[in-house]
């Protein structure tokens, strides 16, 4: 039996699904989540099995004092789930300064302080994973959305330095990229304000938001298959460090490999031509 920790167990998200597929196949699960109260329905069923605290995982105290009551309750935790993240829209030049720090603090920073709390027990047993949840757009860009692009893409690279990092210590770490899939994650931008500054991007700004709005419902991927790609990725006999979920994110993905590929390829001689 192993134990499960994730973060964002907001209903409607990625991050019941796969605390209700780790108990389908038999282990336990801590849940976090920043109001507990919501998951106290869905929790009483699974008795002992779960474990909800509440969590603000942007306050590194709190995080480090609720992993150690989640490894004192179960003894050490075996696969951790960052989940917990969001973004809000604007342009790179005119986004408010608060925005900017908020969306790092949550899809980096908070990353950052989750892993470094579980580690050590992760380290000391010798065995573990980590599932860091990023996002197509930790690949490929999106217009409107850049400093959830750039958080994104910063925590890809950071998974891939940590990936080398704790694989002597038998931790593993895999990355998960979906498209749109869905949960309640749209629906959020519906009440969202456009806090644009710079004027000459609010129509930019407000087409992002439409479109996010009039796809709440209608996206594509299934949060239960998503997961459970995931955990066979992780069952595979070779896992891969990356996946992508869903078929656009798939496509846009390869299509910007390819792209990039191509390119690369294509200024081959100036590339070359830098050195002595």
């Amino acid at each position: 039996m192993r134990t499960w920790f994730v973060t964002g167990g907001t209903p409607g998200g990625f991050g019941l699904v796969y605390a209700e597929a780790a108990l389908k196949q038999g282990d336990q699960v801590v849940v976090t989540a920043r109001r507990p109260s919501e998951l106290r329905e869905w929790a009483e069923p699974h008795g002992d099995r779960v474990l909800v605290l509440p969590l603000d995982v942007t306050d590194a105290e709190q995080v480090r004092t609720t992993v150690k009551t989640a490894e004192e309750r179960f003894g050490g935790i075996d696969v951790l789930v960052n989940n917990a993240g969001r973004g809000w829209f604007g342009s790179v030049e005119g986004a408010p300064d608060e925005t900017i720090r908020r969306t790092f603090d949550l899809n980096l920073f908070a990353v950052v302080e989750v892993i470094r709390a579980v580690l050590p027990g992760m380290r000391a047993r010798g065995d573990g994973w980590i599932v860091n949840m990023s996002s197509v757009a930790g690949l490929v860009s999106a217009p409107g959305f850049g400093y959830y692009s750039a958080a994104k893409f910063a925590l890809e690279g950071l998974s891939e330095t940590l990936r080398h990092e704790v694989e002597p210590f038998g931790v593993r770490v895999l990355v998960v990229e979906p498209g749109a899939f869905r949960t309640k994650a749209f629906a959020g931008f519906r009440n969202e304000p456009v806090n644009e500054t710079v004027d000459a991007y609010v129509p930019m700004v407000e087409g992002v938001k439409a479109a996010f709005v009039d796809h709440d419902g209608k996206q594509a991927g299934d949060p239960e298959r998503g997961v459970q790609a995931v955990i066979s990725a992780m069952n595979a006999p070779v896992p891969p460090r990356r996946i992508v979920l869903g078929n656009s994110g798939y496509d846009v993905v390869v299509a910007m490999h390819e792209n990039a590929l191509a390119e690369l390829r294509a200024n081959e001689v100036l590339s070359r031509s830098a050195d002595f």
